[in-house]
């Protein structure tokens, strides 16, 4: 009986599970079954229906499944540089950021006047509208109980990011 070399039937069978080529990747210990579980349940493809929702008497025949929704594809636009963050007060109401959001910030992207920012002035971390003005800017709520925050030279300002999006509960 010959010794080594390849026998019918061993080894990993091709595609395995899911049916493709697979690669080997490095995660922590520490995520191993957050990650098995998120690939396992597709917790990143939800269903989205073709169909809109009406706001007045709903359509039967409209009840049909377009695909899946990953969140990810509209609400990040740069994985490796965006980050989350909860809102903490009720300065920004009226650009509809309520006490408790969560806000996605990406940290790639440029402030522009107009921006919604999460900036750290003075050691203290806020959101904020970016408002410039030639070479003047202000941070400014949008909540009219709140003063604009000027910049002054000798401030200490950091632009952490740009808030992209944000996600509340109704």
């Amino acid at each position: 009986m010959p010794k080594g070399g390849q026998r019918n039937g061993a080894g990993r069978p091709k595609g395995g599970q899911y049916g493709e080529i697979t690669k080997t990747i490095r995660i922590p210990v520490s995520q191993e079954d957050r990650v098995l579980k998120f690939i396992r349940n597709k917790e990143y493809a939800l269903p989205i229906f073709a169909c809109g929702v009406s706001a007045g008497f709903p359509s039967p025949a409209d009840d049909y499944l377009e695909g899946t929704l990953d969140l990810n594809e509209h609400l990040v636009r740069q994985p490796a540089a965006t980050f989350f963050v909860r809102a903490k007060g009720d300065s920004m109401i009226g650009a509809g950021i309520h006490d408790g959001d969560l806000l996605v910030v990406d940290r790639s992207a440029d402030a522009k006047n107009g921006n919604v920012v999460i900036a750290v002035v003075n050691g203290e971390l806020s959101v904020k509208r970016y408002l410039r003005s030639g070479q003047n800017f202000s941070l400014v709520p949008e909540n009219p109980d709140y003063p604009p925050i000027t910049i002054n030279e000798g401030d200490d300002i950091r632009l952490w990011g740009v808030v992209t999006n944000v996600i509340h509960q109704l």
